[in-house]
């Protein structure tokens, strides 16, 4: 009687577990699917057609990463003051940090930068100290003051306002712009668009640079490893080149000049780590539920058997 009850009282526990653990994955799902929803009704934007081809854009939007290549440092720019200067004026004494974004890029550019603040606040080396950033805008548009404002942005974000010499923020024309973009390997689209005119496509990284203006190191996305930083830059200071970095790119959109679709790609993350929970946790439970069945049965027989044996 008291195995009978022992029993009993594990298939009531295990089916409120399964009860439980179903009305998660229930909720899951139309969290799942909302989300999904949401995302490709957010801004009026509308999904493309699927397709395994690459899209045409992406053979120019990307990052090559041409190691041990050497910047133009005889280009010009205007700095965040207005003050002309040549790329070369931040090398020769440090290694440098340097972006190529544009300062109107309120996607994949902030989050570069937030990025790159949120690994050298763990550091102890300090820029204007042991390293400079150089931000490039890529949009010949921009001006001293767009790149004055994120200055202010990012190094108030950063909270070390001593370092604010070595922090540099450009802009310049495209022929100057090209040139840097050319020996780093970055490429982007100008892309029109119904609400501003245009945007910019490309992807995300940051170049580690010896103070002799050679690229010795590339980290991609938008989240840097302090420790990856900080080894990089180490190495940069000794003239040392890195070795290439896995190239998982991320983009600030995905664009069809042919149907002006615009999608932001974390709609496709976020779906696909959806199914990938969802399908992740079904198995889980498909096991655990044959595993509390087979126990049952194992109760069963193990209680028959013994019933036998008294009557006998």
């Amino acid at each position: 009687m008291f195995q009978q009850q022992t029993i009993r009282s594990k298939r009531q526990a295990a089916g409120r577990r399964w009860a439980l653990t179903a009305t998660c994955m229930l909720a899951m799902l139309a969290g799942y699917g909302s989300a999904s929803a949401q995302v490709t009704s957010y801004g009026d934007k509308q999904m493309g057609d699927n397709s395994d081809e690459l899209p045409k854009v992406l053979h120019i939007v990307k990052v090559e990463q041409r190691l041990n290549s050497m910047l133009p440092l005889d280009a010009q720019f205007s700095d965040e003051t207005g003050k002309q200067v040549r790329l070369g004026d931040y090398f020769g004494k440090r290694p440098v940090v340097l972006l190529e974004v544009y300062y109107e890029c309120k996607m994949l550019c902030s989050e570069e930068l937030k990025g790159l603040v949120g690994a050298i606040d763990m550091l102890s080396l300090k820029p204007g100290k042991d390293y400079d950033i150089v931000v490039v805008s890529i949009d010949p548009s921009e001006n001293q003051v767009q790149a004055a404002q994120a200055k202010a942005t990012y190094l108030a974000r950063y909270g070390h306002p001593e370092t604010a010499n070595g922090w540099h923020f450009l802009t310049g024309t495209q022929q100057n712009i090209d040139a840097v973009c050319a020996a780093t390997g970055f490429g982007y689209v100008k892309m029109p668009t119904a609400e501003k005119g245009y945007q910019y496509a490309h992807a995300s990284a940051i170049e580690i640079v010896t103070p002799q203006g050679r690229i010795a190191q590339y980290y991609l996305g938008v989240e840097y490893s302090p420790k990856d930083v900080l080894l990089g830059l180490v190495e940069a200071s000794s003239n040392k080149i890195g070795t290439p970095v896995e190239n998982i790119l991320t983009y600030c959109y995905h664009y069809d000049p042919t149907k002006n679709h615009q999608t932001l790609i974390v709609a496709r993350v976020v779906q696909l780590g959806g199914i990938v929970t969802v399908a992740g946790l079904g198995g889980f439970m498909f096991l655990m539920f044959r595993r509390d069945i087979q126990l049952g049965r194992n109760h069963d027989k193990d209680d028959n058997n013994s019933g036998k044996k008294q009557n006998g």
